[in-house]
């Protein structure tokens, strides 16, 4: 359990540390930067709704055939 919560904290410190050398580093200005992360996030969220509505879709008519009575030949 130590270790594992040991992980994940490298994990948010690396994401974090990663972050800020990303955003001292870039050739865009903050703004720019910012509002460029700001619609690649959004399309990433749309990306990931269309994706689970998608799946959403399949499960439910996949289950809706298990439902329903079979016919015995």
């Amino acid at each position: 359990m130590r270790r594992m919560f040991g992980f994940m904290m490298g994990i948010v410190a690396g994401a974090l540390i990663g972050s800020a050398v990303a955003l001292l580093l870039a050739p865009q200005t903050g703004d720019k930067f910012r509002s460029e992360i700001r619609a690649r996030g959004e399309v990433l969220v749309n990306d990931v709704r269309h994706a689970a509505e998608a799946r959403r879709i399949e499960l439910t008519e996949q289950l809706e055939s298990m439902r329903a009575p079979r016919a015995d030949s």
